[in-house]
């Protein structure tokens, strides 16, 4: 049930830039550790590297830290040096721009790594072959764009052997079905539950009727095996039209979620239309609504078209799961992370949300199945991923062409110049 009990604390952000020497021995101007205001009390954020458009991160059991960059590229963060791109990386789809949200995307790590060294990444590819025709997106937003120079694509997860500065036996594991055009809405972050499966977000490519679709897995969340092969307890085994792999459906586009460590259970939030956002429990087998219902409108708003239709809102039909708690003005949620941590002792048991709008980082304090409080640290940046060190610090990444890779400690913690 959902509770109307929400407080909201928002909180600043300063800056002061000081030479300090870089990671590779050049003197450079950074920003000195920054303070940053929170509800409970003020966060040094320590800059460790910068990267061009990061999105996703891994830390490895030696303490070493896999980042992604959409551009195509994998790095190992350790002893205050970034690495050069690991080889064997999967070719991606990517187009260079701002806007793009193809690339390679999320990594994660084997549950048993210190015995296999497995590594899997979530990126985007194209076709073997592109249709004469590759149609239109029914989003308001792309209606004037001439997309004949784009292609066919949809998103993938391949994984393989981390050995030194290189993965080797890379094998495709999963892929969206079918491939289509459209510029987002790829979701694809990885997540491995208590018993060993793999969660996959996979976003409805900006083509709606996909996500309630069961022969198709885009909207959806995805639970597969880490071979790729589908668990016999997924809720659509066996179904006439529906595809095995799917875990639940009418999604709109996932790019934020972690598992409870209390309750094994998945916490999803995901991008809603014309505001909308949302937060939702995942559970086997439920419909979520995207496109039927939304807390959000359609961006066909009347200002802009007269072709405007209303979304249904949730709660209009039992047939759907409704969102725990919905944001408007939206927050863009990327990556989260369940604190448990000692440095942040406020936090332990909180979820931790990458604002790419909001520019912020989200925290919200959940009773059950309601958000008893919401806060909102201002970062003044967009934060595409957050997670948790073993010492109980936290590293976000920045969404941008030169995004930074931050450390968050309490104001007056050790400063410390790698995350091993």
């Amino acid at each position: 049930m959902r509770s109307s009990w929400i407080t909201r604390v928002t909180a600043t952000a300063g800056t002061v830039f000081a030479l300090v020497p870089h990671a590779f021995g050049q003197t450079q101007a950074i920003a000195a550790p920054e303070v940053v205001s929170s509800n409970s009390g003020a966060l040094h954020v320590e800059r460790l590297a910068t990267l061009e458009f990061p999105w996703g991160m891994e830390l490895l059991p030696d303490g070493r830290l896999l980042l992604t960059e959409k551009p195509g590229r994998l790095r190992i963060w350790a002893n205050g040096a970034l690495s050069e791109p690991v080889r064997g990386v999967p070719e991606v789809v990517y187009r260079g721009t701002s806007s793009e949200q193809g690339g390679l995307l999320d990594v994660a790590i084997d549950p048993d790594f210190a015995r296999n060294r497995l590594v899997y990444l979530s990126y985007v590819e194209a076709a073997e072959q592109q249709p004469p025709s590759i149609g239109a997106i029914d989003d308001f937003r792309f209606g004037e764009l001439d997309l004949t120079d784009d292609v066919l694509r949809g998103g993938a997860v391949a994984r393989g052997r981390l050995v030194g500065d290189e993965l080797r036996d890379v094998e495709v594991i999963w892929r969206q079905v079918p491939k289509t055009v459209g510029r987002g809405h790829f979701g694809h972050r990885l997540l491995f539950a208590r018993d060993g499966s793999l969660f996959i977000t996979s976003g409805d490519r900006m083509q709606f009727a996909p996500a309630q679709d069961l022969g198709s897995n885009l909207g959806k969340v995805v639970r597969i095996r880490p071979d790729g092969s589908i668990p016999e307890d997924n809720p659509f085994v066996g179904k006439d039209g529906a595809r095995g792999d799917v875990w639940s459906y009418g999604h709109r586009n996932v790019l934020s979620a972690a598992i409870d460590p209390s309750s094994g259970r998945l916490w999803a939030l995901e991008m809603g239309p014309l505001g909308g956002d949302e937060l939702n429990l995942v559970e086997p087998g439920r419909n979520y609504g995207w496109p039927l219902v939304s807390n959000g409108d359609h961006y066909t708003r009347p200002s802009i078209s007269s072709a405007h239709t209303l979304i249904p809102g949730h709660g209009t039909s039992e047939a759907y799961r409704a969102p725990i708690r919905s944001f408007t003005p939206v927050i863009s949620p990327s990556g989260a992370v369940f604190y448990t941590g000692a440095l942040f002792p406020q936090w332990r048991g909180d979820l931790l949300v990458g604002g790419l709008s909001s520019q912020a980082l989200i925290r919200l304090v959940l009773h059950g199945e309601r958000v008893a409080l919401e806060e909102r640290i201002d970062m003044k940046r967009r934060i595409r991923d957050v997670i948790q060190t073993p010492d109980g610090a936290l590293l976000v990444i920045v969404d941008a062409e030169k995004g930074d890779l931050l450390r968050l400690t309490p104001a007056g913690a050790p400063s410390r110049q790698s995350p091993r």
